[in-house]
This record gives structure tokens, sequence and C-alpha cells, in this order.
């Protein structure tokens, strides 16, 4: 037999605290039956009744298991990592804070929703790199996401042919064995979508071959707006301000050949919530099945025997003295 709960130091004091109690209130009412002259029977059954059901009521909060028991437990889960564009045109302010503020929100609401999962994140411009391997750790990965900025990374133009080699490499299950072939591996990209790469298809054909999907989030508007630069605002070879606009088409071809979905946040709308509940409605990629021997809580016995004995006591009534 098992017990689900132990008896602490405290518990202990109190049950001989009450015991002495409830003995010296059992001499008193001897001494009072011994002066009349009469034997107080009564009160000992009272007494072995009352510490019966008590002894009872903790022996089912202390809960005994026995009977052993085969039981199968089951968990579903995915890897994703969450990619983040750091080049110049995210600091734009066409959606407020800015657009890297804005994807930085997101991405915390996103942590939050997938404690069950391993995290990762990455950050890319023209180049990609691991900002925080997959991990349960998610106090680690806020902090990640809160020193997020486009100076991490040198300025130059968005390229995604980068972090989505990264992720290919990082989401490629790394032994033959079924359980890591199941596996839901999914991609966040999250960019206002101006690539000025190449080799984007071909990646995108070996990542659906992998069985790795790409949801995009694109961060901006079509209306777009200038980037800011320390006071001014950034400037193009012959002098003009830069406009940088929310470009959706290459996110949308991403996640389409991925077997993923485009969402968007701009300046009126977030559809993050729609993300989430796309990633939600993966199921059964990642299932671990194993059997356990488990006993199980027999609580339910000892309360109602005692609840029965308390009921009696109720029902009972003992004359100490007959005059």
């Amino acid at each position: 037999m098992t017990w689900y709960q132990s008896l602490t130091f405290i518990e202990i004091l109190f049950g001989v605290l009450f015991l002495a109690l409830y003995v010296g209130y059992l001499l008193r009412v001897r001494r009072v039956a011994l002066f009349f002259k009469q034997r107080p029977h009564g009160v000992w059954f009272k007494f072995l009744l009352r510490h019966t059901y008590l002894i009872l009521l903790v022996i089912a909060v202390l809960g005994p298991s026995f009977g052993a028991m085969k039981k199968e437990i089951k968990t579903i889960g995915k890897d994703l990592y969450i990619a983040v564009d750091l080049s110049q045109s995210m600091d734009a302010t066409d959606v407020q804070p800015s657009r890297l503020e804005k994807a930085k929100h997101e991405v915390q609401r996103l942590i939050s929703r997938f404690n069950s999962d391993r995290i990762g994140l990455m950050v890319f411009s023209n180049e990609a790199f691991i900002q925080s391997p997959l991990t349960f750790d998610q106090n680690a990965l806020l902090l990640y996401t809160q020193t997020l900025r486009t100076s991490l990374l040198p300025y130059s133009g968005t390229d995604f042919a980068p972090v989505l080699q990264l992720a290919l490499e990082k989401l490629r299950p790394q032994t033959a064995s079924a359980a890591e072939e199941q596996k839901a591996r999914v991609l966040v990209l999250i960019s206002d979508g101006e690539d000025f790469g190449g080799n984007v298809e071909a990646l995108a054909e070996q990542l659906r071959e992998e069985n790795i999907r790409v949801y995009t989030l694109g961060v901006g508007t079509t209306d777009g707006s200038r980037i800011p630069v320390g006071r001014s605002f950034k400037k193009d070879q012959e002098g003009q301000v830069v406009l940088t606009q929310l470009n959706p088409e290459p996110l949308v071809r991403l996640a389409e050949l991925t077997g993923g979905a485009y969402f968007e946040v701009n300046d009126r709308v977030s559809e993050v919530s729609k993300l989430i509940s796309a990633i939600n409605n993966i199921e059964g990629e990642l299932r671990e099945s194993k059997t356990i021997d488990v006993t199980a809580n027999k609580y339910i016995y000892p309360l109602a025997l005692a609840l029965a004995l308390i009921l009696l006591d109720m029902l009972i009534t003992v004359k100490l003295v007959r005059i």
C-alpha cells in the first residue's frame, strides 16, 4: 500500500493535543460519575466511536492507494521555431509603436499559449542565427524576446533563404525513428515581407518534403511608413526618403508551398489568435505512448465509513449521570 499524502509535524501535534484534552474531559466525567456513585460506561463507548471515525478521516486524507493497475499515458506536442525579421525596415512605425515592437508583443503571446511544446527563437535579415534553441523554458524565451532589436544584425536587406535553410537543419529529424518522423514541426516566420533573396521555392519544397509547415505573419501596412534612423529617416542613394510597405505576396506564397497559412498584423487588426488556433489544430503528429503501473486512491472507503460512524454518533445519546 502507498499513500498520496503524509502527516506533518503540525498535524501530529494537533492530534496529540486533541487526544490529551479529550482524556482530560473523560477524567472529569469519571470524577463526577464516581461522586454520584455511578459508572459512566457510555463515555468510553463515545470515546472509542469518535476516535475511530477521526482515525478513518485521517486515513482518507492521506489517500491509501493499493491495487496495481496499468494506465496508458499519451502526450501530444510540437517543435516550434519562431523566426523574427530584424532588418531595418522592421523599425517602421506604421504599426505602433513599431513593427518590431509589435512583433515582440505577439511573440510573447505565442510563447505563453504553447507552454506544453518545445519552442525556439531565430533572428534573421540577410543572415539567420539561433537566438534560443528548442526549450520548454518560457522565462528564458521571454527574456530573449525582450532583447530583440534591429541593431543585433548588420543593416542590410531581408533574405528568407538563410532562415529557411536554418529551420530545415534544426527541425529535420536527427534519427530515422517513427516517433521523430511523426513529430509536428512548425516554423512561424514574422516579417514585413520585403524579401530581396532567392531560392525560396526550392527550400520551401524541401521543408514540405520534411513535413515542416511554415506559418507566416506579416507585420505592417500596405500604405507603408518611413524608417527612423536617429533623428531622421532612411534615404536611398539618390537622397530620397525610403518608404517601406508590407509585402504579403512572398509570405503568402511561402505558407502555401509548405502547407501552412498566412496571417497579418496591421494598424487595425491582429490575426495572431487565428495563427494560434491554426497551430493548435495540428493534431496527431507527435504521439508518445507508454504504459505505467499506477495504484488507485481508495480514500472513498474510509471516508464513507467515517461518515456512517459520525451519523451513528449523532443518533446515539449517552446519559452520564442518572438521578
